[in-house]
């Protein structure tokens, strides 16, 4: 993409920014939650590249008055600072140019989201649970030094500290972004503890990482409904109201009923009829999602096996292995206190 190009999207980009502005405070918009949660996305999501632009257009301007100093200055020592500060400023702007053209490829939608980690005990026994532990450990202190927040939703311990399985939400800036590379299965090849002859063992951890779900809405298509209105009926089939008050709402996409017959105003049983309707869909999303979401953790972690590895850390050679980019890293200590960046 030419840089005319790239700058002229982040002109797009930067009107779109002022334009949330401008909408978030309006108070129609502010009563809608929903939409002010979409906006502040979308704002958090463009404001690193929009303040990008503009550090570029400012050291811009710099350098075309720096070049003007010094086709104008006729003291050589001035000509000198003003030469300095034009291969400063390109350099700035060079650097600046890179980082414009990088943050306009695409983008996992995802990347904004808060994170669900799963760290599961493998092929390995006692071992491999020892180690689910150090990596649980390991992305806790990684989460503290990038200042996310971690909580702690579900833990499974074995004997000698070791765990069978632990699932812990991570919540802050670009978590997903920064995480979503660790799944896969880790390997580990190393003495145990409970080995006595000093054999190495290699066992295997599973770790998926999962965006958060949003919160499932319902939309209700009032197209989508068929609504019948009846005689509420009493006991032993006696009709109770001589007008026709009950309720019954199909959700013709999904097939799902609701019937309301408990008020005397047919207004307030079609509320009710609503109300439950809205929520055996939301529980048909939910369970959906949580489908998708199934589909997704099998696929990053497969069975687990040895030879699905991603990353090994090898202790007694001290190293960190890669395999999807077969670079090998030495200083196992420091990853596992969750220096990761690297």
């Amino acid at each position: 993409m030419t840089l005319s190009k790239v700058l002229d999207r982040l002109e797009v980009a930067e009107r779109r920014l002022q334009e949330i502005d401008e909408r978030l405070a309006q108070p129609e918009v502010l009563r809608d939650q929903a939409q002010v949660q979409a906006l502040v996305r979308e704002r958090a999501s463009l404001e690193p590249t929009v303040a990008t632009f503009r550090e570029y257009r400012r050291t811009t301007k710099e350098l075309d008055e720096a070049r003007a100093i010094l086709s104008e200055e006729k003291n050589r020592e001035l000509q000198l600072l003003a030469e300095e500060e034009i291969d400063h400023l390109e350099r700035e702007r060079a650097r600046l140019e890179r980082e414009l053209r990088l943050v306009l490829l695409p983008r996992d939608p995802n990347d904004t989201r808060n994170v669900i980690v799963e760290i599961r005990a493998g092929a390995g026994g006692g071992e491999a649970a020892l180690f689910a532990g150090e990596l649980y450990r390991m992305y806790t202190r990684y989460a503290q030094r990038q200042g996310w927040h971690v909580d702690l939703i579900d833990k499974s311990e074995t004997g000698l500290g070791g765990l069978k399985e632990v699932i812990l939400e991570v919540r802050g800036k670009g978590a997903f972004s920064r995480l979503k590379y660790e799944r896969g299965v880790h390997r580990v090849q190393r003495v145990p503890v409970t080995e006595a002859s000093g054999r190495i063992h290699t066992s295997t951890i599973t770790v998926a990482v999962l965006p958060e779900p949003e919160e499932v809405e319902v939309t209700i298509n009032p197209g989508d409904l068929r609504i019948d209105i009846f005689h509420a009926g009493g006991h032993g089939g006696q009709s109770v109201q001589k007008v026709a008050t009950a309720v019954r709402i199909i959700h013709i996409p999904t097939g799902i009923v609701a019937v309301c017959q408990d008020e005397r105003s047919q207004l307030q049983n079609k509320q009710k009829a609503m109300t439950v309707l809205s929520a055996r869909i939301y529980e048909l999303e939910r369970s959906k999602k949580e489908r998708e979401i199934a589909e997704a953790r099998k696929e990053q972690v497969g069975t687990g096996e040895r030879a699905e590895k991603m990353r090994t850390y090898n202790f007694p050679q001290n190293r960190v292995t890669d395999h999807r980019i077969g670079v090998t890293f030495h200083g196992l200590e420091k990853v596992l206190e969750g220096e990761l960046d690297e």
